[in-house]
């Protein structure tokens, strides 16, 4: 309440929800999830007007079944991101776990056959966070050549698919409950630890400060080394995980099992349209899941539209730069800030002296 002349009172207008609510909007988070609904109600119209029906209890099924590999990848991928680095070699991880995991459980040996492919995925993690921070090689470069070794490697030693993988464990890539695939436990559970490290512990702070300003955070008496090695075995493992799922998926390896799928770049794609920044230090997981199930939905809409191969890459690109287009502007407080400090420059402080507003006047 405010008194105002002549004794009367006024009600002042409640700011503060109004404030929280702009804010909320403006959250990254908020924004992918908001824009997964706004797909969903776009492509179940567009669908219903062709002939189809979007919301199918098989489409929803194959939404959800083709957003676990993509998601497992995309976790890990953001979680390295976050440190200001990158990941490239994905995509053949991906390919390699699959046929290590086939061809181990070929003989019915399916836990050591699990094992190998995440210590073969740790190892490769390792390998890229010791290249980045020990030899200085940019996060691009030096994933990029391990990918280029994975290729090597894959194309010299196999030919095709290889290995079978027993129906018992065949059953992660096709069991569900109700509607919901079994694998998508999987991919929740993942991103439920990634969430936790990243936000609950102290190596998540470590992530986080270490992409915001890697020399404030060595400062700080942060081991950023040690903390981008650690992000990258993380995201690795993750990768390890969905060879696993596409190996039960496919029930054998597959040499382009990655590679037909770009996880490289769907995974940075969807960790972008989350919300979090390609230079590090802002977003998360709960946003890259949100940027995953968009990009499923869209593909979903363009299968049942028979979309033209060329038309939904272009679809996608656009939706991608103006997702990062509009993460990238500052807040309008920030830009308000902003003009306000421009409008002080050349004006006198409270010392007299212009350009230094805000100086105490001394003595």
């Amino acid at each position: 309440m405010t008194t105002v002349p002549g004794g009367s009172a006024a009600p002042v207008a409640p700011r503060l929800p109004h404030a929280l609510g702009r804010l909320r909007l403006g959250d990254p988070v908020v924004a992918v999830w908001l824009a997964a609904l706004v797909v969903t109600l776009a492509g179940w119209i567009v669908v219903a007007a062709d002939g189809g029906d979007f919301l199918t209890r098989s489409t929803v099924t194959g939404i959800l079944q083709n957003s676990v590999a993509l998601g497992l990848v995309a976790v890990g991928q953001s979680m390295v991101i976050l440190t200001g680095s990158l990941d490239l070699s994905v995509a053949y991880l991906v390919s390699l776990g699959t046929l290590v995991a086939a061809e181990m459980m070929q003989s019915g040996n399916v836990i050591t056959a699990i094992l190998a492919v995440l210590a073969l995925s740790a190892a490769v993690g390792l390998a890229n966070g010791l290249i980045v921070t020990g030899l200085k090689v940019n996060a691009f470069i030096a994933t990029l050549g391990t990918a280029f070794i994975l290729r090597g490697y894959i194309e010299d030693t196999y030919t095709g698919p290889a290995g079978h993988v027993p129906a018992s464990f065949r059953r992660l890539g096709y069991d569900r409950i109700g509607f919901v695939p079994v694998s998508v436990l999987l991919l929740i559970a993942v991103a439920v630890v990634a969430w936790l490290i990243t936000r609950r512990t102290r190596v998540g702070h470590h992530m986080y400060a270490t992409g915001g300003d890697e020399h404030a955070a060595r400062l700080s008496g942060v081991r950023t080394g040690r903390t981008v090695v650690l992000a990258h075995v993380l995201c690795s493992l993750c990768v390890g995980a969905a060879a696993l799922f596409l190996a039960a998926r496919l029930g054998a390896g597959a040499p382009w099992a990655g590679t037909d799928a770009r996880y490289d770049l769907e995974s940075i794609a969807a960790v972008v349209l989350g919300g979090t920044a390609l230079a590090g230090g802002r977003g998360g997981v709960a946003g890259t899941l949100g940027g995953v199930l968009v990009l499923s939905l869209l593909d979903s809409v363009f299968n049942q539209l028979s979309i033209d191969p060329f038309f939904k890459n272009v679809v996608r690109g656009v939706v991608i730069i103006a997702a990062v287009a509009l993460f990238a502007r500052p807040p309008r407080s920030d830009r308000a800030g902003g003009r306000q400090r421009r409008g002080d420059r050349g004006r006198p402080g409270r010392s007299g002296a212009p350009g230094v507003p805000g100086q105490e006047k001394s003595g």
